[in-house]
């Protein structure tokens, strides 16, 4: 027998099928210590009003963002694929970070300040409030480990490792 044969297609209904299971226990798992649909858009309206009034994160995203409506749209599917696994975001939040110069640790250690501040004001479940920080650490610091390996090689791999934890 081969490896071919061993492995399912991902089109294989049973492969699909697996999938759905795991999305749904994904999702039901952060629903039940409070990560529903409506605390991701609560979450997301609050952070990224007070990132438009941040004075070091503002602007940035002033410089990229005019219509926010769309943004916002774009990003609570982006928490929902990432806390419930819902595989509805599309697109490539790395190259758009890569492409933004003079990115750096205090950037992305403010954008965690805030993200933590904003998730301990709506906080319903500490256990919740570990989870979607230690998610928002992690895209957090493989946004910054990527941009300093961009401009600093293998120099760059721990660039995170200083990073505030929630």
């Amino acid at each position: 027998m081969t490896s071919a044969n061993i492995r399912s297609h991902p089109a294989d209904p049973d492969t699909r099928s697996f999938a759905q299971q795991k999305r749904a226990e994904k999702r039901a798992a952060a629903e039940e210590i409070g990560i529903d649909a409506a605390f991701i858009d609560r979450l997301v309206e609050a952070f990224y009003a007070k990132i438009r009034e941040d004075d070091l994160l503002g602007p940035i995203f002033a410089e990229r963002i005019a219509d926010w409506s769309p943004h916002l749209g774009r990003m609570k599917g982006f928490w929902r694929s990432v806390l419930h696994n819902s595989g509805e975001f599309s697109g490539n939040p790395m190259l758009k970070h890569l492409a933004i110069p003079g990115l750096e640790l205090r950037h992305f250690s403010r954008w965690l300040d805030l993200f933590y501040e904003t998730l301990r004001e709506a906080e319903g479940n500490p256990a919740a409030t570990d989870l979607v920080g230690a998610r928002a650490r992690m895209i957090a610091d493989s946004l910054l480990t990527a941009t300093e390996m961009r401009r600093n090689g293998l120099a760059g791999g721990r660039a995170g490792k200083d990073l505030p934890h929630a």
